[in-house]
């Protein structure tokens, strides 16, 4: 346990206690959010405890710059990290996690980000909004796509990838559910910009023609909302590696722009990283695979 002595030391910025056996309840002295101490502490390292979840009263240190939970045994993010709004580094390696809440994005500061050795399979595209974001680690879990929208973190610098299966094999099996009539009535409304007012129609069509995805293939130009197709499409990074992200198109017979249908998996997945490579190459400059 740590003692209620920490919570008056109103200039302590570093708090280092890791490789104990933090984790019971008890743990952290009660009143720690709202003590001298919450307000100076910068840098708090508790990895290699016995956390199974993040201790609430960690989300109210408003003023943390860097959390280390590595090596403990939690399961889950929780939606509030989005509290720490100064968090510049967030090390959440070694851990049980399978799943990245869509909050995390919602930190502005946050420079670097490791989630290595759990079991996360999917990467929110959310993610994207972490404009400040130079460093991302994901090594070490289930990965087996990225979303395309990580192309958009034009600081990152480095991105490790390696011991995850999208570094050995690919998703190929991919699934499609025929458009709902209400869909294929939004479709027609949205591609041929049938003009309509919020008063002509029920509120929650309005709100579903809201809704509306753009196709990513360029040449199609049409739009989707619940059907739709997931499509790996493969992009080169530094000239090297090949990284399968995850498309979304309309239909089934909307390909890539590059490729047609009668193309083996192999070559259309060649062709398919051109339109994006030139973009992609010179703001990737560590992708670490092997």
């Amino acid at each position: 346990e740590m003692g209620a002595e920490l919570l008056s030391l109103p200039c302590l910025h570093t708090l280092l206690a890791k490789n104990n056996r933090l984790g019971g309840p008890g743990s952290l002295p009660k009143g720690l959010g709202q003590a001298p101490l919450a307000r100076s502490l910068r840098v708090l390292n508790l990895s290699g405890n016995r956390f199974a979840d993040v201790p609430p009263a960690l989300l109210q240190l408003r003023g943390l710059r860097s959390l280390s939970l590595g090596g403990n045994r939690l399961h889950s993010i929780p939606p509030d990290i989005q509290e720490l709004r100064s968090l510049e580094f967030l090390y959440l390696g070694g851990n049980f996690i399978t799943s990245i809440p869509p909050e995390l994005a919602k930190l502005p500061s946050l420079k670097y980000l490791v989630l290595c050795d759990n079991k996360i399979q999917s990467i929110p595209p959310q993610l994207a909004q972490l404009h400040s974001l130079r460093s991302l680690s994901l090594h070490n879990n289930l990965l087996t796509y990225l979303p395309r929208e990580i192309l958009n973190l034009v600081h990152l610098e480095e991105l490790s990838l390696r011991g995850n299966p999208l570094v050995v094999r690919f998703v190929r099996d991919l699934t499609y559910n025929p458009p709902s009539l209400q869909e294929l009535a939004g479709r027609t409304v949205k591609t041929r910009n049938v003009p309509y007012t919020p008063s002509d129609l029920p509120e929650t069509l309005v709100r579903y023609l809201s809704l509306a995805s753009n196709c990513p293939n360029p040449k199609c130009g049409g739009v989707y909302f619940d059907s739709c197709v997931r499509q790996i499409k493969f992009v080169d990074f530094c000239g090297k590696y090949r990284l399968p992200l995850m498309h979304y198109l309309c239909s089934p017979e909307c390909s890539s722009p590059y490729s047609s249908a009668s193309q083996s998996s192999t070559s259309q997945s060649e062709s398919d990283s051109e339109d994006e490579a030139s973009v992609a190459a010179h703001r990737m400059q560590k992708v670490l695979l092997g």
